[in-house]
């Protein structure tokens, strides 16, 4: 522009030819006003860049960012920050301004809302600075590439408030009407009676008492617990979140059915390892994932997050006989299994269910399918045309088949969900609660 008005001077050459040497003599001044301005300008590498997580990334929440800008340099420079996050994060990489003042970092923050669970490689952070005259600008990178974990989404202390308070209830209403001979925790001893299990005849207090002494049990208030996720094909299907948006943000989150899933997971996790149960985890697609021996602890509540993490979606079917084969050997015992699958829509039975009819014969089985709320509202919608109706009776007849599937499984002991993932969490939770309140372990 300064270049351009140069072109000024030319206007009173028309009438005096010197005035058009004016011309140059001003390109040359600007010029030299540039070059003396790119002289001042830092080096890139008088510029010291950082990256910051503020909090922890993760689904259904705002993660904010922290871009540090450190000026070496002698001079005052505005910068403008490109940093190059994956799609998982951000949909469109922003740009950012910050002015830096020699010997100060300067700051700015900036938030994103994550859109996929794992981990991801961020890229390299774009610089293009130039000084306040604004004559010269130079551009730069850094390269502060790292991964960064994406976990589920995590319920605070507030939300998980009600259900704390109804397993604290329930815990006391088990300990006030605990009953003997059930279960295997040891309770006390007493005289052996006619009936008793030669079994629990203790054979050390018998020698010392020099009359039959036998063991009494009581239900266990430890109950292993079990989340199995179905990391197949069908789970990578997406639907909309209930989760609030950034102004920005663009379009609707869909998150895929694996995701929910791993939410309803880690809260139930939380929840379990609160109300004194050990929780175990075994995610697998047509090979186990992720596997983890039922524990207690916030180390070992961690140590589940972190896997649930991880977990990916494949692209082929799982394989459901797999899983309940190696659950199978993991948990010999009697335990509460979460089970987060969906139904393949075949000819035949599906795997899943003759699998989760074997897991009956020896657990506690809480089998929940993920439902496609828009499949559902189709089946739910009056037809207008032809097409309508032919996409209506579709729908009606894959509903009906997966009530009817799950109708088979009910009728063998499980307790069945057919869920729309946005009401996932709080109806697992409130089923497990009841399912400890009943003590069906």
């Amino acid at each position: 522009m300064l270049l351009l008005a140069g072109f000024v001077w030319l206007i009173p050459g028309f009438w005096n030819s010197l005035w058009g040497y004016a011309m140059p003599a001003w390109d040359f001044l600007v010029l030299m006003a540039a070059l003396f301005d790119g002289i001042r300008l830092p080096r890139a590498d008088e510029l010291a860049v950082s990256r910051e997580w503020l909090n922890t990334p993760a689904l259904d929440g705002e993660t904010e960012i922290e871009l540090g800008v450190e000026n070496h340099g002698r001079i005052i420079v505005e910068c403008r920050l490109v940093d190059d996050l994956p799609a998982a994060l951000i949909p469109e990489p922003e740009t950012h301004r910050v002015i830096a003042f020699p010997r100060v970092a300067a700051r700015v923050r900036y938030r994103v809302q994550p859109r996929e669970r794992g981990d991801w490689e961020t890229g390299w952070l774009y610089i293009r600075y130039r000084s306040p005259l604004g004559l010269v600008e130079k551009w730069a990178m850094a390269p502060l590439t790292q991964t960064v974990r994406v976990y589920p989404a995590l319920r605070t202390s507030e939300e998980q408030q009600i259900f704390l308070a109804r397993s604290r209830q329930i815990d006391l209403q088990l300990r006030q009407a605990r009953q003997r001979g059930l279960g295997r925790d040891f309770e006390s001893l007493r005289e052996y009676r006619q009936g008793d299990d030669l079994r629990d005849i203790c054979w050390t207090a018998t020698a010392r008492r020099g009359n039959p002494i036998t063991r009494q049990y009581q239900s266990e208030r430890s109950q292993p617990v079990w989340i199995v996720l179905d990391c197949g094909r069908l789970m990578r299907s997406r639907v909309a979140t209930g989760g609030k948006q950034l102004p920005a943000s663009g379009p609707t989150i869909r998150h895929s059915k694996l995701d929910h899933a791993c939410s309803a997971a880690v809260a139930l996790a939380q929840l379990a390892l609160f109300s004194g149960d050990r929780v175990g985890l075994l995610a697998y697609g047509q090979t186990i994932q992720q596997r983890l021996l039922p524990g207690r602890g916030a180390a070992h509540l961690r140590q589940t997050i972190e896997l649930l993490a991880q977990a990916r979606a494949e692209g082929s079917e799982a394989d459901h006989l797999l899983a309940v084969t190696a659950l199978s050997r993991l948990q010999p015992r009697r335990a509460l299994i979460l089970w987060i699958t969906d139904l393949a829509e075949t000819a035949m039975r599906p795997e899943a269910i003759d699998g989760a009819m074997q897991l009956l014969r020896r657990h506690v089985l809480l089998f929940v399918t993920m439902a496609q709320p828009e499949v559902n509202r189709i089946a739910e919608l009056r037809p207008k045309d032809l097409d309508e109706m032919f996409l209506a009776a579709a729908a009606q007849e894959l509903a009906s088949r997966r009530e009817l599937l799950l109708a088979q499984l009910q009728e063998e002991g499980a307790l069945t969900l057919d869920l729309d993932p946005g009401v996932l969490i709080s109806t697992v939770l409130n089923r497990y609660l009841a399912a400890k309140e009943r003590a069906l372990v």
